[in-house]
């Protein structure tokens, strides 16, 4: 199994509707958001009927973790409706809270549809391979292409990710689901500081995500190509906000994405 997918792969706890999260990386280094937002997402689904698909994902980053060490998950079962039903999840490390989550899932229904682009900016191909925005997160990198194209400047700055898996994916949609929750937060904050001119990857200010939200729209495939394209529309006590969209290749936007990061000065 690759080191991605046995991340995902939660087992379970001593407790009723407890999982444990495999350890990301090396001892000393601090945990991958991305790493609580897809397992605790993933642990959410396995209390949940197949039939009800993720739409919605909130979640609060309150204390760091460590890589080396595993990830203990609570589901608490909220609302079982007819078609709908909702979670949360709260993540602890030696009985500390570090995150708290609530899941929104909901059976598919009739309705209008709209989202998606008549053409992309990039063929990917053609872009040079380039790696996170910041120093490199606890995750398996070697198991992710990464391939940045920034464009414009201050308030018109826009960051292109696009990204895919190069490790092998089972068919299970929600697998595909959880890989790109996990990667969707590689330094998503990063262009709240790009409109100042500064990054994460320059670490000239103290930064970090404080909270995620994502709105799943669509299937994706983690092992195609994946656009994601986000900018900051305000920032403000040491606080910024940044909004973005999952696209896929075809132009179908996947989901909606939202997160607040600390974009603080260093003292």
């Amino acid at each position: 199994m690759s080191k991605l997918l046995a991340l995902l792969d939660l087992r379970p706890g001593d407790a009723e509707d407890t999982w444990i999260g495999a350890a990301s990386g090396p001892e000393g280094k601090r945990s991958y958001g991305g790493q609580f937002t897809a397992q605790s997402l993933a642990a959410a689904c396995r209390t949940v009927d197949a039939d009800r698909l993720p739409t919605n994902m909130h979640l609060q980053f309150l204390r760091g973790g460590q890589a080396g060490d595993p990830v203990e998950y609570t589901v608490t079962r909220v609302f079982d409706g007819r078609t709908a039903a909702a979670r949360r999840v709260d993540a602890r490390q030696d009985g500390r809270l570090l995150t708290t989550a609530t899941v929104s899932f909901a059976a598919e229904l009739p309705g209008p549809e709209h989202g998606s682009r008549s053409a992309m900016p990039h063929d990917p191909g053609d872009l040079a391979l380039t790696g996170p925005a910041g120093p490199a997160p606890s995750m398996p990198l070697d198991e992710l292409d990464i391939r940045i194209a920034d464009e414009g400047t201050g308030q018109e700055f826009v960051r292109r990710f696009w990204w895919r898996t190069t490790a092998a994916l089972p068919d299970d949609p929600l697998v595909h689901t959880l890989v790109a929750t996990y990667v969707t937060d590689v330094y998503m904050v990063d262009p709240a500081l790009q409109v100042h001119g500064h990054s994460m990857k320059a670490r000239t200010h103290r930064s970090g995500t404080t909270d995620s939200s994502i709105w799943f729209h669509r299937p994706v495939r983690a092992d195609e190509w994946n656009l994601l394209e986000t900018t900051s529309p305000a920032a403000a006590r040491g606080r910024g906000v940044v909004t973005g969209s999952l696209i896929r290749a075809d132009g179908v936007i996947a989901a909606t994405l939202a997160q607040e990061g600390l974009i603080a000065e260093r003292d």
